[in-house]
């Protein structure tokens, strides 16, 4: 074998090293690009602010939609507790979708306006406690609370919004009731 030919060879080598090294580190930037783009649209679709939290969830593989769902779904069982959606309830719901990025023409848009106009059968409730219940065990105690006062606090919001004087002030005993169970669904154990 001719030195040129060794020292082609090597130089091969070398170049397919140094390829194979880059294609790692343009991935791993790739990888680090989308779930900065995972954690942005999670933040905006859920409100979430606390970064450790937002971490958690992007490497627990939860995605904005998923984190619509979650905090829609509570909502939705909340409105529908007395057998009827309010106008305010309406309202209330619309401007969270909306805040949640959750906007006309889209998929989830139309599922949601159907749970609007018809009741979802109640194991979508009972899927979105077991599938909070499995999150819950994820995360640290901290995490869990700030999802559980996102969540609750918007339900909340939304089963006062029909109640009382200008909707102020009275939650019926049969959101009172889902409240409590969307409430149990992020205790641990």
């Amino acid at each position: 074998m001719s030195e040129s030919s060794l020292e082609e060879r090597g130089r091969a080598l070398e170049n397919q090293f140094f390829d194979k090294e880059n294609q790692k580190k343009l991935d791993a930037m790739k990888q680090a690009e989308s779930a900065k783009h995972t954690r942005d649209d999670l933040r905006r679709a859920s409100g979430m602010t606390d970064e450790a939290v937002l971490d958690k969830l992007v490497e627990l593989g939860l995605r904005a939609n998923t984190i619509a769902a979650l905090s829609l779904v509570p909502l939705i069982e909340v409105a529908w507790a007395d057998g009827e959606i309010q106008d305010n309830e309406l309202t209330a719901i619309l401007q969270g979708a909306h805040g949640k990025g959750l906007e006309q023409g889209t998929e989830g848009y139309e599922l949601l306006q159907g749970w609007l106009k018809r009741k979802p059968p109640t194991d979508l409730f009972d899927a979105w406690g077991s599938y909070i219940r499995a999150l819950s065990g994820q995360l640290n105690e901290e995490q869990n609370r700030l999802l559980k006062n996102q969540i609750v606090g918007f339900a909340k919001m939304v089963a006062a919004s029909a109640g009382g004087f200008l909707g102020i002030g009275k939650v019926s005993s049969s959101e009172e009731k889902v409240l409590e169970r969307i409430e149990s669904a992020f205790k641990r154990g």
